[in-house]
């Protein structure tokens, strides 16, 4: 308690010592404003106030300044003072902007709004251009409230967050800051060096605000915020918007300024609401007050989102621009919620910058040397934003927190508690802790890996591990693994482990060696799940699965020799045995059916068997390739940024040799292309081509076919791209020439959100097509259509997808139920 009176006595100290220009800003009602711009009126010093209203303008030097404060919705107030000594104390009272009515014509009765924002839109472009290419200095905070978080969630801790947590379960979860310098130019480069970063609770934490991330502009037609959301002066904005003019006002330099209200046409449409600011003649934006929820977005824990950007105007350039921004967002699930808000300050712009070829790389973000070992003098010296009370507490408060926790008697005390052994860890596993080192034990729970199948019966499966965790901040590690299964029909104990190791989060080095015995898929893409397995075996008599066992050894490797360049190899030996079904035990018993063998190729003889036991080398060289890969620059990694822009490509060559029977032995050369393809307001395209080439594979086993993402089960996962889902899993598996195609597309409402009714369900419409063609045999192709983002309320995990097959000319349909998570 007394460092933490310190501390706040300190941090209370260095405002008063370091701030020039201080105090609140209010409304007439005594309501502090917060996020009113202030700056002096050359442009030369600004500062923005905190959620309090309280502002430090840093002014070091003596002299007569015309300050001005801003703020969307009030009067621009400028003030004169004379700075003779300082501190300067200056609390300033904000009257609310009148608007007024009597500047507008109205022409043969046209909305006057709607002139407006079509000289807005027209002009979009070319006002856009004029931000092709800049840099500035950038200010960032992040700042996420919880409130009433129970202590468990679906039956796992959550402890207290980092010390985020008070007595109520509530508190700041996440507090962060930047200051960085940025450099901007279109269509999609960019690069920030971050000068200073600071973590609330972490003092060898890195903020994760990032600038490109926090660049939202209403110039372009969408802004992607995990969907496209279509701006109010998009190009096809009247498609989506009402408008409806409140008023007018002037600024400053004399410019008239429209308020203009924005309401959607459709609610669940990507869209936004609120008051955009538009500049009579210039036809720019002056502000915008906009928000959007979860619906939206397409993220429902999500409640509100809201904008507010504030800009000024700069004779330079003769444009308005972006000062400050603030995100609010609120959100609620699992019967707690929170809240919290991220603000961006944008200053010393330069909108000539002497760009080179050289200027702008892959690497989009990167940290100056001990960016977070900045003192609070700094903090203090060149944050633009002070720090709220709470803030202010949060620091104090989490660095005690923090200094307790990193000592090895907290850490100690805290494992023994948690090591204790109980009853309830026989059922449900167990694991073992050692923080101060770093380690880590842990044996899974039986409970969770039983499962029936034909083959083993019900079965169990448990693992071990034990991992060791280095490196300065502890990202990479290394791990021991083993794993137990046993069949109970089969009467049977299988084991495998194995070795990894993670060298670094750079180049992602990554060595892997495992051996042992294993019941495997026969199709190696693993299609069915062993619980849906078990589910449709016991209860619906469709024993999908079909099993092998595989005795092995093999080494693998992996690295990014370059930024979107990883290479993998792997080296191994396999003996692959048939097996067969030990058990017919159902539930259910349908009388129209019984179960299959465990011979893909033979499904009624249940005697049979789809190989002979031999063994194989087999070795596997991979190249996965991302064209104009991006990248942000850790001191503690590398962490790519995925571009759509262009498409992802892999290609692999494996070779088994070495065979117990040389007719075993082949080659088959692999490739595959996948892009994300955003279109706007339109959805988003996605595709997948994979397409193979045999060798010397007239006799090869089946485990070494070419074998497809099917699904009989009537049930899909995720994304359905790169996967049928009315193809048998083995029908089509195939030691000839392939290739496969995919395509999905998402249309994210553009579709649905102009029927009426239909629209307030907030569903998507998806459109699929799939064809598969081999050398041995005909084409085989699937269409459908369906729905996503089904659900109740909060919890949208469903779609429904009606699916046509054709092939050979025979036709079949069915509904696949969807789940995400």
């Amino acid at each position: 308690m007394l460092k933490k009176l310190i501390g706040l006595c300190t941090f209370f100290m260095l405002l008063q010592v370091n701030a020039q220009i201080t105090g609140t800003v209010k409304d007439q009602s005594g309501t502090p404003l917060p996020y009113v711009n202030i700056y002096t009126e050359d442009g030369a010093k600004g500062t923005t106030t905190n959620e309090e209203g309280d502002y430090e303008l840093k002014i070091s030097q003596t002299g007569s300044y015309h300050i001005v404060y801003q703020f969307l919705g009030y009067k621009t107030l400028k003030k004169e003072i004379q700075a003779s000594e300082f501190p300067i104390e200056m609390d300033v009272i904000l009257n609310p902007e009148s608007t007024s009515l009597d500047e507008v014509t109205v022409n043969s009765g046209e909305n006057p709004a709607n002139r407006i924002i079509r000289k807005a839109i027209e002009k979009r472009q070319e006002n856009a251009e004029k931000l092709e290419a800049f840099t500035a200095d950038f200010y960032s905070r992040g700042l996420w409230r919880i409130k009433n978080v129970p202590e468990k969630i679906l039956g796992q801790d959550v402890g207290d967050l980092g010390g985020g947590l008070d007595s109520t379960r509530s508190g700041i979860v996440y507090l962060s800051e930047t200051i960085s310098k940025i450099a901007f130019q279109k269509p999609d480069d960019f690069k920030e060096k971050i000068i200073a970063s600071k973590v609330s609770g972490d003092d060898n934490g890195f903020s994760l605000n990032s600038a490109q991330e926090a660049y939202f502009s209403f110039y372009e037609n969408t802004l992607e915020i995990n969907s496209e959301m279509v701006s109010p002066i998009a190009e096809y904005a009247f498609n989506y918007y009402r408008y409806e003019l409140e008023g007018t006002f002037f600024d400053d330099w004399g410019n008239m300024i429209n308020k203009i209200r924005v309401s959607p046409k459709r609610e669940n449409d990507r869209v936004f609401s609120g008051i955009i600011y538009i500049v009579e003649d210039l036809w720019q934006i002056y502000g915008v007050e906009l928000r959007t929820t979860g619906q939206a977005v397409q993220v429902p824990p999500i409640e509100e989102l809201v904008f507010i950007q504030n800009y000024k105007y700069s004779k330079k350039n003769d444009l308005y621009i972006q000062i400050s921004q603030s995100v609010d967002f609120s959100f609620k699930i699992f019967g707690f919620g929170g809240d919290g808000r991220f603000t961006a300050v944008y200053s010393n712009y330069n909108f000539s910058p002497s760009f080179t070829e050289d200027s702008f790389g892959r690497e989009i973000l990167n940290f100056e040397e001990q960016a977070n070992q900045k003192d609070s003098l700094y903090w203090q010296k060149n944050r633009p934003v002070p720090l709220t009370g709470e803030e202010i507490s949060d620091y104090v408060r989490k660095d005690s927190i923090q200094e307790v926790r990193s000592t090895k008697k907290y850490k100690d005390s805290v494992d023994a508690k948690r090591n204790k052994f109980g009853f309830t860890d026989v059922l449900f596993g167990y694991s073992y802790t050692n923080s101060w080192k770093h380690r880590s034990f842990s044996i899974s729970p039986p409970i969770s890996g039983i499962g029936f199948n034909t083959v083993q019966g019900w079965n169990t499966d448990v693992t071990i591990s034990y991992r060791q965790r280095t490196g300065e901040n502890q990202r990479n590690y290394w791990r021991l693994f083993s794993d137990i299964d046993y069949g109970l029909s089969e009467d049977r104990f299988r084991f495998s482990g194995g070795f990894e190791k993670k060298f670094n989060n750079f180049d992602k080095a990554f060595l892997r060696i495992t051996g042992g015995t294993a019941a495997k898929q026969i199709n190696d893409r693993e299609p069915i799940a062993p619980l849906l397995n078990s589910i449709t075996t016991i209860f619906f008599e469709r024993n999908y699965m079909k099993l092998y066992e595989k005795s092995f050894a093999n080494i693998g490797y992996g690295v990014d020799v370059f930024p979107g360049i990883r290479l993998v190899g792997e080296f191994g030996w396999e003996n692959r045995q048939a097996l067969t079904n030990h058990t017919d035990h159902v539930i259910i018993d349908w009388e129209d059916r019984e179960y299959t063998s465990n011979n893909p190729l033979e499904p009624q003889n249940f005697g049979s068997l789809p190989f002979a036991e031999h063994s194989l080398f087999k070795t596997e060289f991979s190249a996965d390739i991302t064209f104009g890969q991006k990248y942000m620059s850790y001191p503690d990694g590398r962490y790519n940024v995925y571009e759509s822009k262009f498409p992802k490509l892999k290609l692999a060559w494996e070779k088994g040799f070495g065979g117990s029977e040389s007719q075993y032995n082949f080659d088959q050369f692999k490739g595959q292309v996948k892009q994300d393809l955003g279109l706007g307001n339109k959805g988003q395209l996605s595709y997948l081509v994979n397409a193979g080439l045999f060798l010397n594979s007239n006799n090869t086993s089946l485990v070494d076919y070419q074998h497809f993402d099917g699904n009989q089960t009537r049930i899909g996962f995720g994304s359905y791209v790169g996967k049928f889902n009315l193809m048998p899993y083995y029908q089509f598996s195939t030691n000839k020439n392939y290739a496969e195609f995919h395509a999905e597309h998402d249309f994210q409402g553009w579709a649905l959100g102009k029927l009426p009714l239909i629209n307030k369900l907030n569903f998507n419409l998806i459109l699929g097509a799939h064809r598969l063609v081999t050398e041995d045999r005909g084409p085989y192709s699937e269409y459908s259509i369906g729905l996503d983002n089904l659900g109740f309320g909060k919890y949208r995990f469903l779609r429904l997808d009606y699916v046509v097959s054709d092939f050979g000319g025979e036709r079949n349909g069915a509904f696949v139920f969807g789940l995400k998570f």
